[in-house]
C-alpha cells in the first residue's frame, strides 16, 4: 500500500490562484483561507491514519501530545512487500502501540520471562539475533521506524523466536506511563542518534532526566547497556551515568566496558569500524 501525499494539491493550482486575487476581493480571501484550512486538515488526517489496517498507529499517543524536545525523528520510509506482509500478519500478535493509556502486564505479555527493554533497534537484525540466542529473556523493542518494525517481526518469525514484542511510539511515554515499578530486568540503547551538532546535544537520549525515568522501572541490579561509536557522545554517556546516584559502573576502572558477547556486531557497527570509529560499551547497574 503506497503512502498518499500529504498535500495532493499541485503547486500553482487553484489554491494559489485564489490567494493572488484575495487582496482585491474579500470573498476570494475567505475562499483562500477555507482552502488552506481544508488542506491542513487533510494533511493532519493522513498523518493520523495507520499505514496498515490493524498495524502500528501513525500517532499512538496523540492524546498525550507534549511540546517537548524529542530525541528521535519519526520516519515513514518505503516499506517492502515482505515488511508489509509481516506487519499485517504479525502485528496483531506481537506488536503494541505506545498510547500511554494503560500499564503493561509484562509477565502476561512475555509468559513470565524476565524482560529487557531495547530503545531504537533500527532494522532489527541485532535484536532478532539476541532473541534467538537467548530465548529465556523477553525483549520489548521500541522504535518509530515502520520498515524496521516489519523487518524485526519477519526476522523473529523466521527464527521461531516468540520472546520479542515490538512497540511503536515514544519510549519516554512508555517509561513514564506504561511500565510498573521494578518491572524491567535491563535496558539496551545501542547506537542512538548522536546529534553531533552542539545546538542539538539537548536532543540526545542519555540525559539525567531520562535516567530519572529509567531508574524506577528497573529491578535492583538491572543493567543499563549503552553503545555508541561517536566519541563525544560516549564521553557524555559516561559522565551522565557516573553522576547519577541510582547507577553504578560495572567496569572496575570506572570507564568503558568490553563489548559483551551477547551484543552482536551489527552491519552498522562494522561500517563504523571500517571508517576507523571506536565503539564504546557502557554497562551500569541500577543500585
Amino acid at each position: 500500500m503506497s503512502e498518499q501525499p500529504l498535500n495532493p494539491t499541485p503547486a500553482g493550482s487553484h489554491d494559489a490562484d485564489v490567494t493572488s486575487d484575495a487582496t482585491s476581493d474579500p470573498s476570494a480571501a475567505d475562499e483562500a483561507a477555507a482552502l488552506r484550512a481544508a488542506s491542513f486538515e487533510r494533511a493532519r488526517r493522513l498523518r493520523m491514519e495507520p499505514r496498515f489496517p490493524g498495524g502500528p498507529a501513525a500517532d499512538p499517543a496523540g492524546s498525550h501530545h507534549e511540546r517537548r524536545i524529542r530525541s528521535f525523528q519519526p520516519r515513514r520510509s518505503r516499506v517492502t512487500t515482505g515488511q508489509q506482509e509481516s506487519l499485517e500478519r504479525l502485528w496483531p500478535t506481537w506488536g503494541l502501540d505506545i498510547d500511554g493509556k494503560r500499564v503493561l502486564d509484562l509477565a502476561e505479555l512475555f509468559d513470565g520471562l524476565p524482560v529487557v527493554l531495547e530503545i531504537g533497534f533500527g532494522m532489527g537484525e541485532a535484536t532478532a539475533q539476541m532473541a534467538a540466542d537467548d530465548p529465556g529473556t523477553g525483549i520489548l523493542a521500541v522504535d518509530v521506524h515502520t520498515p524496521g518494525q516489519g523487518n524485526l517481526l519477519g526476522l523473529a518469525d523466521k527464527a521461531g523466536s516468540t520472546n520479542v514484542r515490538v512497540a511503536n511510539g515514544d519510549a519516554v511515554i512508555l517509561l513514564r506511563e506504561m511500565l510498573a515499578p521494578e518491572s524491567l530486568d535491563g535496558l539496551r540503547v545501542y547506537f542512538p542518534d548522536p546529534w553531533p551538532k552542539a545546538r542539538h546535544h539537548k536532543r540526545r537520549l542519555i540525559q539525567p532526566e531520562f535516567l530519572d525515568l529509567v531508574a524506577p522501572v528497573l529491578k535492583p541490579g538491572a543493567i543499563v547497556h549503552c553503545a555508541t561509536d561517536w566519541e563525544p557522545y560516549a564521553e557524555q554517556m559516561l559522565e551522565v551515568l557516573t553522576a547519577h546516584p541510582r547507577f553504578e559502573n560495572t567496569a572496575a576502572d570506572g570507564g568503558y566496558a568490553p563489548r559483551p558477547a551477547f551484543r552482536p556486531l551489527t552491519r552498522f557497527e562494522g561500517q563504523g569500524l571500517d571508517k576507523g570509529h571506536v565503539v564504546h560499551d557502557l554497562l551500569f547497574a541500577r543500585v
